[in-house]
């Protein structure tokens, strides 16, 4: 099975660099399935209903989100009648939506998705090494899914290194979210389960991780407030993890980041 997790989509500049580039990686790669990150889809802040349909639009299957779940209100409505929106699977029980889902490809291939969002220098949620052991313990790898993608949302490296650790030879991939810079590391485990640190985004790297330059690293300077932070425009480049995967034992064969558009040197599976 063929998939690819796209990064933080990052306000217009990110959307577009999604709905120019999407379907082509779609068909060229074969992709069976597509998860992206949506939660700075709305102008750098949340996500609404309007961009989710337009993002499945366009050949996402799930959107996952993060520690800007809620910044659109009217999110937590949508969330709850919408199963290929995930929020992290460690908020909370009584939060509105659901922390995985259960999925089929076109060819009838079952995939599972969560995201668990880690807790060093993030709110303070529920421990999602437990969450995470809990969920794999309960729905295993090829007796519940052929496919298991594990979004791992969060600012240290160390704190994703150690989850996908944990979940190597448990799930198909382990990918990081949230701090919009593309790591170098993408690898397979010694269990068999593809792992990059940071997907990056999708988003324009002209800028300070997709925000405009002046009034964000005007605050570094001055220790100030500044006019609210806007997402910066021009072109904006698709970055992601492309995984193929085994289809007797659900593991990673092969994976290779993506980074398509804009100004980052191109990436993509040979």
């Amino acid at each position: 099975m063929r998939f690819l997790y796209c990064g933080d989509v990052l306000g217009k500049s990110g959307r577009d660099a999604l709905s120019t580039h999407l379907p082509t990686l779609r068909q060229e790669l074969g992709l069976d399935f597509v998860v992206a990150c949506g939660e700075n889809a709305a102008h750098g802040f949340g996500i609404t209903a309007a961009i989710c349909d337009s993002m499945f639009d366009i050949g996402v299957d799930v959107i996952t989100i993060g520690n800007h779940a809620w910044d659109q209100r009217e999110i937590i409505t949508y969330i709850s009648t919408e199963p290929r929106l995930l929020r992290p699977l460690n908020y909370p029980s009584e939060t509105p939506g659901q922390g995985m889902g259960f999925y089929q490809t076109q060819q009838g291939k079952r995939i599972i998705v969560i995201q668990v969002m880690c807790r060093l220098f993030m709110d303070a949620l529920d421990d999602p090494f437990r969450a995470l052991d809990d969920c794999l313990r309960r729905y295993p790898l090829r007796e519940a899914a052929d496919a298991i993608i594990v979004d791992v949302h969060g600012e240290a490296s160390s704190e994703k290194a150690a989850l996908a650790h944990m979940a190597d030879g448990r799930v198909s991939l382990v990918v990081g979210s949230h701090s919009h810079v593309p790591t170098a590391d993408s690898r397979i485990m010694p269990g068999g389960t593809g792992f990059q640190t940071d997907a990056g985004m999708c988003g324009p790297y002209d800028s300070v991780i997709g925000m405009k330059k002046g009034p964000a690293t005007s605050r570094f300077i001055t220790k100030m407030p500044t006019e609210r932070l806007e997402p910066a425009e021009g072109e904006g480049t698709l970055c992601g993890v492309f995984v193929e995967t085994n289809d007797q034992t659900g593991l990673t064969e092969r994976i290779s980041p993506v980074r398509v558009g804009g100004i980052l040197r191109a990436a993509r599976p040979v």
